[in-house]
C-alpha cells in the first residue's frame, strides 16, 4: 500500500474523486507514481514534439484491467504539481487502446473551488469541440515515434461511462488484496 492509497478514491466515488497528478498541463515529461512506495519517477521524455494539453494523472484505490491505476485527464488553466491532490467529478471518457489493451482516458473537471471555469461542466458534450479535438489529437500521436506502441483512439463517452470504468476499477482493486 502507497500513500496515496490511503486518501481513497474520492469523498463520494464515482461522482466525486480524488485524483493524484502526475503530469502538469504542458509538460512533455512523462512521470509515472511507483504503486507500491509512492514515489515519483521520470518514466520518459515524450518522443514527440508535444505536451500533455492538461493535467494527468490517476485516482487512487483503482484499477484497470492490466493491472495500472485508472488514468485520468485533470482540465483546468493551471498546471498543478506532481503529487498533489485535485478533488474532480468526472464527466466523460475517451475510449482508447493501445499495444497493450483497452487504455481509457477518464476526463474530469476540478472541484469549483479549484477551478470554476471548468467545474462548471458535467457532460463531455458540453466542452468545446476545439478542446476535445486537442486532446484526442494527442493522445492519437503522442507514442507514434516509440518503438512497439500504437494508440487507437475508440471515441468519446459520458459521464455514466466513465463513473461506471471508476467503479470497476474500485472493485478491482478490492479483489486485488
Amino acid at each position: 500500500m502507497n500513500i496515496f492509497d490511503r486518501i481513497g478514491s474520492g469523498k463520494n466515488p464515482p461522482s466525486n474523486i480524488n485524483v493524484v497528478i502526475e503530469i502538469p498541463q504542458n509538460s512533455n515529461i512523462k512521470y509515472e507514481v511507483d504503486s507500491e512506495s509512492g514515489i515519483l519517477f521520470v518514466d520518459r521524455k515524450l518522443h514527440t514534439s508535444m505536451v500533455y494539453p492538461f493535467n494527468y494523472g490517476f485516482i487512487p484505490m483503482t484499477r484497470e484491467e492490466d493491472g495500472d491505476p485508472i488514468d485520468i485527464l485533470v482540465m483546468s488553466n493551471d498546471a498543478f504539481s506532481p503529487l498533489s491532490v485535485v478533488r474532480s467529478k468526472p464527466i466523460g471518457v475517451l475510449i482508447m487502446e493501445d499495444e497493450e489493451g483497452q487504455d481509457s482516458k477518464i476526463i474530469a473537471v476540478p472541484d469549483e473551488k479549484i477551478d470554476n471555469d471548468y467545474s462548471k461542466y458535467t457532460e463531455i458534450d458540453q466542452l468545446d469541440s476545439r478542446i476535445l479535438d486537442k486532446i484526442k489529437h494527442f493522445f492519437e500521436h503522442y507514442k507514434e515515434l516509440e518503438k512497439g506502441k500504437f494508440v487507437k483512439v475508440i471515441g468519446w463517452e459520458n459521464s455514466k461511462r466513465a463513473e461506471s470504468i471508476i467503479n470497476e476499477g474500485i472493485e478491482r482493486f478490492g479483489k486485488k488484496k
